[in-house]
C-alpha cells in the first residue's frame, strides 16, 4: 500500500487499537512495576523496624553507660560478617556495631531525637570485598533511664541497614514475570482485537462484494439483510439503480419515440421531392435546397435512432464476450462486401470481454468494421486485448480495426469524426458512424485515436477504454 493512499478503514481501526492496547499495557506495565517497588520497600522498612525494636528490646546498658549488645540476636545473619544485614547503636560516647558490619564501611549516621524515624536509600556502601554497593536505612531515636532515674537517662539511636540486593532480586524476578505475561497477554488480545474486527466488518466487507457484483451486471440490486447502521447506504444504493435506470429508459424511449415520428414526415417529404411528375412544378434550386436540408435531417433521425438503440448502461452492465459479436457483423459485412473480396482477420486476447451494453459493442464494432471494409482494398484486421488494470475496478480494453485502404491525411483526422461528414462525397453513407464510436468512447471515458496503420499499411482506428467500476 502507497503512503500516499488513504489506509482501509480495517486497517485505521486495527493500527488504532494496536497502538491503544500497547498503551495500555505499557502504563499498566510501569504502574505495576512502581507499586512492586513501593510495596517491595515498604515490607523492607517494616521487616528493619522490627529488627530494630527487637535490639531496642534486648539491648542493656551497663552502670556506665557501656552497651551489652543481646546474646542471639534477631537474626542469624547479624552474627556473619558481610551478610548485607547490619545493626548500629550509636551512643553519646559510644559506637556499636554488630558483627556482620565489622568490615563493611557503612554511611555515618547522626544521632536521633527520641521517637524520632528516619528511612533512606539506597544509600552508598563498601562491602566487605571492597566493592561499591548500597543500602537501605531505618533508624530510630530511643532513651534509656536506670530504673526510671531521670538523672540516669541518655540518648541512643539504632540503625539497622540492609544492602539491596535480596530487593533488587526480588524486583528483578517480578519484572521478568510481569513482562513475560504482560507480552503473551498482549499477543492473545491483539489476535483476539483482529478476529473481533474481522468479524464486526464482515456486513462491511458483504457490502462492499454485492456492489461489485451489482457493477459487474451478476446482480440487479443490493440485498435487503444488513444491519442496521448500513440499511441508509444500501437502501440509497438501491434507489440510485433505480432511478438511473429509468431515467435511461424513459430517455431512450423518448428520444427514439421522437425520432421515429419524424421518421415518417420527412419520408413523405422525400417522396413527394422525387416525384417528377407531380401536378405542381418546382423550382431546381429550390429542389436542391430542400434536398440539402431532407438529408441533413434524414441523418440527424438515423444518428438519433441509432443512439437510442444503443445508449448503455455502462456502470451495471454485464460483461459480455466480443467475439460472437464480431462474428456475426464480419459475416454480415463479408456478403455486403462481396465483390471486393475482403479478408477479416481477428487477434483476440482469451477471455477478454466488454464491459457495457451489447447495443454499445455492436455499434461500436458495427461502425468500425463497416469503416474499414468499406475502405479497404483486400485485408481487415481486429485486435482486442486487454487494456489497464486497477485495484478493485473492472479491467480495461483496447480495441483496435485496422485496413490496407489508402489512409487518412492527419489533417482530416479531426473533420471525419463531426458529424455528417464523409471521408468522399462519392462514397455512399450519412458520415455518422465515425461521430458515433466517438460518443460511444466519450460516454465509456475512452479515447479514440485514429494513425497510419502499422500492420496494413492504411488506417488504424484505436478504441482505449479506462478500468471501470
Amino acid at each position: 500500500m502507497s503512503w500516499g493512499q488513504p489506509r482501509s478503514l480495517r486497517a485505521r481501526q486495527l493500527l488504532a487499537a494496536s497502538l491503544g492496547l500497547l498503551a495500555f499495557l505499557a502504563l499498566a506495565g510501569v504502574a505495576l512495576d512502581r507499586a512492586f517497588l513501593e510495596t517491595a520497600e515498604n515490607n523492607l522498612r517494616q521487616r528493619l523496624t522490627s529488627y530494630a525494636l527487637a535490639y531496642a528490646a534486648d539491648t542493656d546498658f551497663g552502670r556506665g553507660g557501656e552497651i551489652i549488645p543481646p546474646y542471639d540476636p534477631p537474626d542469624p545473619r547479624f552474627d556473619r560478617p558481610g551478610s548485607g544485614l547490619y545493626a548500629e547503636v550509636i551512643l553519646p560516647n559510644d559506637h556499636w556495631d554488630s558483627v556482620s558490619a565489622q568490615g563493611p564501611v557503612l554511611p555515618d549516621g547522626g544521632m536521633l531525637k527520641p521517637t524520632q524515624e528516619t528511612f533512606d536509600g539506597p544509600l552508598p556502601l563498601t562491602e566487605i570485598s571492597g566493592r561499591s554497593g548500597e543500602a537501605y536505612r531505618y533508624g530510630r531515636g530511643l532513651i534509656w533511664s536506670v530504673d526510671g532515674d531521670s538523672k540516669s537517662e541518655f540518648q541512643y539511636t539504632i540503625y539497622i541497614l540492609e544492602d539491596t540486593s535480596a530487593l533488587r532480586h526480588q524486583v528483578a524476578v517480578f519484572r521478568q514475570a510481569l513482562w513475560r505475561y504482560l507480552g503473551g497477554a498482549g499477543v492473545i488480545l491483539l489476535l483476539l482485537q483482529a478476529l473481533i474486527m474481522q468479524w464486526s466488518l464482515r456486513p462491511l466487507k458483504r457490502v462492499i462484494e454485492e456492489l461489485k457484483r451489482v457493477q459487474r451486471g451478476l446482480a440487479s440490486r443490493m440485498s435487503e439483510r444488513h444491519p442496521r447502521e448500513l440499511e441508509p447506504l444500501t437502501e440509497s444504493i438501491n434507489a440510485f439503480i433505480e432511478s438511473e435506470r429509468e431515467n435511461l429508459d424513459r430517455q431512450r424511449n423518448t428520444l427514439a419515440d421522437l425520432a421515429h415520428s419524424l421518421k415518417t414526415p420527412l419520408a413523405v417529404l422525400r417522396a413527394r421531392l422525387d416525384d417528377q411528375n407531380g401536378p405542381v412544378p418546382i423550382d431546381p434550386e429550390l429542389r436542391e435546397d430542400v434536398d440539402i436540408q431532407l438529408r441533413r435531417m434524414n441523418d440527424l433521425v438515423s444518428y438519433q435512432l441509432a443512439r437510442a438503440a444503443s445508449g448503455g448502461h455502462a456502470l451495471f452492465a454485464a460483461p459480455v464476450a466480443i467475439e460472437p459479436h464480431a462474428e456475426e457483423i464480419v459475416r454480415g459485412l463479408e456478403k455486403v462486401y462481396a465483390p471486393k473480396g475482403i479478408l477479416c482477420e481477428f487477434d483476440l486476447a482469451d477471455g477478454v470481454q466488454f464491459h457495457g451494453e451489447p447495443g454499445d459493442l455492436q455499434e461500436l464494432l458495427g461502425n468500425l468494421l463497416e469503416n474499414a471494409f468499406k475502405w479497404a482494398n483486400s485485408r481487415v484486421l481486429l485486435t482486442v486485448k486487454p487494456g489497464e488494470v486497477a485495484a478493485n475496478r473492472r479491467p480495461g480494453l483496447l480495441l483496435a480495426v485496422d485496413d490496407d485502404g489508402p489512409g487518412i491525411a492527419p489533417e482530416k483526422v479531426a473533420s471525419i469524426l463531426q458529424r455528417g461528414v464523409r471521408g468522399d462525397e462519392r462514397v455512399q453513407g450519412h458520415g455518422i458512424g465515425l461521430a458515433i464510436v466517438q460518443d460511444l468512447v466519450r460516454g465509456y471515458r475512452g479515447t479514440l485515436d485514429v494513425t497510419p496503420s502499422q500492420e496494413l499499411g492504411g488506417t488504424r482506428f484505436e478504441v482505449k477504454l479506462p478500468p471501470g467500476l
